[in-house]
Order: structure tokens, then C-alpha cells, then sequence
């Protein structure tokens, strides 16, 4: 499957929030969409940061900057399910 293009992506997302202002997503399409695509934003910025963190050496400074985007992207996780968490490793 291909990814959508950035106008694809506006589009749909545009619609989503639409469709869930107007409570007409029976299917919980437009939820499951908005509510990915806020999270995905993190999981990217974690993924970004691990590549950093292994490419240049696993300096400290990479490794502290990839466990604070953890830390957001398991604090947005968090968000988008109205649960509590556990700190970074106690888990």
C-alpha cells in the first residue's frame, strides 16, 4: 500500500474532523484516522532520534534526546486512551 501524498493526507484528515464534528462515523474511520495521525507524529520523531542516537556514535546527548521522545510519544499514547503511565523504564 502506498502512502498518500500530503494533499491526499490534508484531505482525508480535513473530512475525519468533519465527519467527527458532524457525529457521522458509525465505523469510528475518521477516529482511528485523526487519533493515528496525531501519534504518528511522535513514533516519527522517535525514529528520527534512534537513527541519530545509533549513527553518530551513541553519544549520551543522542541517547538523552531519544528517551524524551519516548517520553512524548508514550505521553501522547496516553492522551489519545485517557490512561495513566508508568515513567520511562518502570514498566
Amino acid at each position: 500500500m502506498s502512502k498518500p501524498t500530503e494533499e491526499e493526507l490534508k484531505t482525508a484528515l480535513k473530512i475525519a474532523a468533519r465527519m467527527r464534528d458532524e457525529k457521522i462515523d458509525k465505523y469510528f474511520i475518521a477516529k482511528s484516522l485523526l487519533s493515528h495521525n496525531y501519534r504518528i507524529k511522535y513514533l516519527e520523531e522517535v525514529l528520527r532520534a534512534a537513527d541519530r542516537y545509533i549513527n553518530q556514535g551513541m553519544s549520551e546527548q543522542e541517547r538523552t534526546h531519544l528517551i524524551l521522545t519516548i517520553e512524548k510519544a508514550k505521553d501522547a499514547e496516553s492522551f489519545t486512551t485517557s490512561n495513566e503511565r508508568n515513567s520511562f523504564g518502570l514498566e
